[in-house]
C-alpha cells in the first residue's frame, strides 16, 4: 500500500519501521522542523527523519501543516493511506480525506479515555492499572474518530512514562500492521467513540511538575514516574530546584512530621513525610547537574532529618 507516514518522536518509530519490514510503499515522511536539542542547543532532527533517511525516503517538514503549499504537496503524492503516530500538529480536512483509504491514527490510550496529547503521562499521574493502544479513523476534531482496533496492558505500580511509552510504541506497531492489512481487505471495523466515556490528557503545564508534599505518598509517586523521564517533578531545597525521578513509598507517616518534612536519610536516600504515608525518594537532580542515585546525591548535598521540602 503506498502510505505518507506522519510522526515525529521515539514512540513513531517502531510503527514506522514495522511498516517499512512489512513492504509497505511508504512513499512520503512528514515530520517536524529540525529543533535545538541537548546542552549544545544543537539543530537536531526528529527520530523519524533520522529513520526516513536511513531508509531513503523522501522527509517533508513544513513549519505548519494547515498552509496551502503543504497540503497540496502532501496530497500531491497520491497515497492510498495516511497513518500518524505522534505527530504534532493538527491535520486539516483535506490532508485527512486526500487518501483513498483515509488516514488513520495510533493513539497511546483506549480510547475514548485519555483523548490528546499526554495520555501515557496522564494515565500514570492518576493512577490507573491498566491502559492500551487504539488505531482509528481520523476526522477533524482530536482523537475523536472511529475506532478500528485496540489492545490492552498493564501498568505495574512502579511503571515510569518512558518504560510505558516504549512499550506502548511497540504493541502499537504491531496493532498498525493489523489495521492495515485489515483495510486493504476491506474488513476493518469502525466502531463509534461514545462521548460520555471519554476523558481528556492535556499538555503537561509547569504546575504539573511541582511536587505538592501534602498530597498522599501514593499520589506523589505515580506523578514522578509519570514525569519520568521527561519534564521531571521537582521540589526546592531553599532555591535550589531538586527533580525526582524515581521513589518509594512507605506507608506509614511518622508521628509529629508535616508534609514536606524530611524524615529520614540512609544510604538509598531521603524520606519525606506527605499528606499520607512517607516517600523515599531514590534517583534526583539538582539543577544543571546529571541524574544520580539519592544515595550518590547526598554525598555532595547536604540534607537531614527535620529539613523541609518546598513546594516549588
Amino acid at each position: 500500500m503506498r502510505i505518507v507516514y506522519m510522526g515525529t518522536p521515539e514512540f513513531a518509530v517502531p510503527s514506522l519501521y514495522q511498516l517499512l519490514m512489512a513492504g509497505h510503499d511508504v512513499c512520503l515522511v512528514v515530520t517536524q522542523p529540525d529543533r535545538r536539542r541537548g546542552r549544545g542547543h544543537k539543530m537536531k532532527p526528529s527520530p523519524i527523519k533520522e529513520v526516513a533517511e536511513e531508509f531513503g525516503i523522501p522527509v517533508f517538514q513544513p513549519a505548519r501543516i494547515k498552509v496551502p503549499e503543504a497540503i497540496d504537496f502532501i496530497c500531491s503524492q497520491k497515497p492510498e493511506l495516511i497513518v500518524v503516530v505522534a505527530y504534532g500538529q493538527i491535520l486539516p480536512s483535506e490532508i485527512l480525506r486526500c487518501p483513498e483509504y483515509g488516514s488513520i491514527n495510533v493513539h497511546g490510550s483506549l480510547l475514548p479515555a485519555y483523548r490528546g496529547p499526554a495520555p501515557i503521562q496522564r494515565a500514570i499521574m492518576d493512577g490507573e492499572s491498566v491502559t492500551g493502544v487504539t488505531t482509528m479513523y481520523m476526522d477533524e476534531t482530536m482523537d475523536t474518530g472511529d475506532i478500528i482496533l485496540q489492545k490492552q496492558i498493564e501498568i505495574l505500580p512502579d511503571t515510569t512514562c518512558g518504560e510505558l511509552a516504549q512499550k506502548l510504541s511497540e504493541l502499537g506497531a504491531e496493532l498498525l500492521l493489523e489495521t492495515v492489512d485489515q483495510i486493504q481487505w476491506g474488513v476493518a471495523p469502525r466502531i463509534p467513540q461514545n462521548d460520555e466515556l471519554a476523558t481528556y490528557a492535556p499538555f503537561i503545564k509547569s504546575e504539573d511538575e511541582i511536587i505538592d508534599w501534602s498530597r498522599t505518598a501514593v499520589q506523589i509517586h505515580n506523578q514522578i514516574r509519570g514525569l519520568n523521564p521527561r519534564p521531571g517533578a521537582y521540589t526546592r531545597v531553599d532555591d535550589i530546584k531538586i527533580k525526582v525521578f524515581q521513589s518509594r513509598i512507605i506507608e506509614n507517616d511518622v508521628p509529629g512530621s508535616i508534609p514536606g518534612e524530611v524524615t529520614e536519610v540512609n544510604d538509598e536516600g531521603f524520606a519525606v513525610q506527605t499528606g499520607q504515608g512517607t516517600l523515599l525518594a531514590l534517583e534526583v537532580q539538582r539543577a544543571g547537574k546529571k541524574r544520580m542515585s539519592t544515595g550518590q546525591f547526598l554525598k555532595g548535598f547536604d540534607i537531614n532529618p527535620g529539613l523541609r521540602l518546598g513546594n516549588g
